[in-house]
């Protein structure tokens, strides 16, 4: 068959059943000049290679994105992460930024809800509300997600060792509103693994965090089967220092980890296949970000059908979310960071991404104020309505630079993989810190480049500028930490201690069997025991990891 016949059947059958469903968002896309903007571009002629290397969008192996018609059905989901002070404040911001067209909810919890503790607990003192929301109990999320109905809003939930507490409070609120778990769309990152590699907010040890991990894939795939259970994180690696093949190939190699834990379990892969999503880092040299994930997606849907047989093509898709990158913003000159931001979030588009957070500008500083994130969701307004680059699949495809890079970074990709292979998987390449020690070496030669000045940072190193006024910050109030207390303590004091107890009791037994753990931690917080509480029963049986 030849690249013309074959782009027609994809034209007539794929694509058309796909655009039957999701209407595009004009009958035509053309230029400001009225050249016509195709379905799809494809080389002038033949090219041996297009099928097996690029083949068409919606088609293994997905190098030219995951869905046949891409941003011309619709944008992909606006997410502005957001979290902070108590619940009531964070509410307040997210119903701020649905106003201004956020399409999707992503919420920021602070250091103690990431690692168990609640915001009583002597360990939390300093840190409650300062990084992200508070979350100890079902009041909590009640207050957080107040007239935010949940089956209109797509919510993203940055929570891994406490995921699948999140989780559950997040199913009951589901509950107390009517919405069917059925509808409820979203992801809870749930990546233990890399918490280990780059991150750091770890609770128990590699081997019963991963029985976690599994137990909130086989519960979705089973329970919520629209909600992905796992986001597969690449972002932190990067943040970490990695480079652009390291976060690749560290991502892939976790989740292949995952993957194989869940069909050791018996779990069908074409099933759960379908709730696994990642999420990458969108960094500073934007041709090489744009090759990054396209390699991502061709090697992991190749990897697998060959490791696992995998034959659904949603289970062979890598849908991912995207971050601007953190670790890039600078103190110094602020306001370039709504540059950076920009092309970061274009190498992102550029890239195919399934939803976007973008930076705010002040985030060197402190936790974004709630202009600086206007600005970040009005760039990728900007990205989306008026440059075009949205109008056309892979619009990169094809260039000799572009498609030398995907390649290269897919084979060095691999090469790590294997590395990773050779040392029993990811657990196994953890506990021998390779991946830790890949990433710190890179990390140091890339501050060594800065400090030479031979990687230029506009405004550090290069362009500096003497007496900058300082910006206005956000502040976070300390009353509202006071409120968080109170309610909590309103909270222990109004339940049913002995009903609580009993239901931490059956979980701590369920633990220290092989059961699902989801089952009885939803009835434990049903029950209005807290997070706090339910995780101390976890470390009882599991321990706590301490880094060596």
């Amino acid at each position: 068959m030849s690249l013309q016949e074959d782009y027609i059947r994809w034209l007539q059958g794929p694509r058309a059943k796909f655009v039957a469903k999701t209407p595009e968002r004009r009958p035509r896309f053309e230029t400001t000049s009225g050249c016509e903007i195709p379905p799809l571009a494809l080389p002038t002629g033949e090219d041996a290679d297009y099928a097996s290397k690029l083949g068409f969008p919606g088609e293994y192996p997905f190098t030219r994105g995951v869905y046949p018609s891409m941003y011309r059905g619709r944008f992909w989901t606006m997410r502005q992460y957001a979290g902070f002070a108590s619940p009531e404040e964070s509410n307040t911001r997210y119903r701020f930024l649905l106003q201004q067209g956020v399409t999707g909810l992503s919420i920021a919890f602070d250091l103690p809800t990431q690692i168990g503790f609640d915001s009583d607990h002597a360990m939390a003192a300093g840190e409650v509300g300062k990084v992200g929301v508070p979350l100890c109990s079902t009041a909590d999320m009640g207050v957080l997600l107040a007239g935010i109905p949940l089956d209109q809003v797509s919510t993203s939930m940055t929570i891994n060792s406490s995921a699948a507490c999140l989780l559950a409070l997040y199913l009951i609120e589901a509950d107390k509103q009517g919405v069917p778990w059925a509808k409820l769309r979203g992801t809870v990152q749930n990546d233990l693994l890399k918490e280990f590699v780059a991150r750091g907010t770890y609770i128990y040890p590699p081997r019963a965090s991963l029985r976690l991990t599994t137990d909130i894939i086989q519960f979705c795939a089973e329970k919520v089967p629209n909600f992905n259970a796992i986001s597969i994180s690449g972002y932190h690696i990067r943040e970490a220092g990695s480079t652009a093949a390291q976060e690749v190939a560290f991502t892939l190699a976790n989740g292949l980890a995952y993957v194989k834990q869940a069909v050791a379990r018996g779990l069908n892969v074409d099933q759960f296949g379908r709730n696994l999503s990642f999420f990458f880092n969108a960094h500073n040299n934007l041709l090489e970000e744009v090759a990054k994930f396209r390699a991502a997606r061709r090697l992991w849907a190749r990897l697998m059908r060959e490791r696992f047989g995998a034959k659904d093509p949603q289970a062979l898709m890598l849908r991912f979310h995207t971050q601007t990158a953190g670790s890039m913003l600078t103190a110094q000159q602020p306001e370039n960071n709504i540059v950076r931001t920009a092309y970061q979030a274009l190498a992102a588009v550029l890239g195919g991404t399934q939803s976007l957070h973008t930076n705010s500008y002040d985030e060197a500083l402190a936790l974004p104020t709630e202009k600086s994130v206007e600005i970040a969701l009005r760039t990728q307004q900007v990205l989306a309505c008026e440059s075009g680059v949205a109008d056309s699949p892979d619009p990169l495809a094809g260039s000799y630079l572009v498609e030398q890079l995907t390649d290269e970074l897919e084979a060095r990709a691999l090469k790590l993989i294997g590395q990773v292979d050779a040392l029993g998987g990811a657990p196994g390449a953890i506990e021998a810190k390779f991946m830790q020690g890949e990433i710190a070496r890179s990390a140091l030669a890339w501050q060594r480049s800065v400090e030479k000045g031979e990687q230029v940072v506009v405004g550090v190193n290069r362009f500096q500028k003497e007496n900058e006024p300082a910006p206005v910050l956000q502040a976070i109030d300390e009353s509202a930490v006071k409120r968080q207390l109170e309610r909590l303590k309103a909270f222990k004091a109004s339940r049913d201690g002995a009903r609580a107890g009993k239901a931490l009791d059956a979980l701590e037994e369920a633990a220290r069997g092989d059961a699902n753990l989801m089952p009885p931690i939803l009835d434990a917080l049903r029950a209005q025991a807290t997070l706090g509480e339910v995780c101390d029963r976890m470390r009882r049986v599991f321990g706590e990891y301490r880094e060596t």
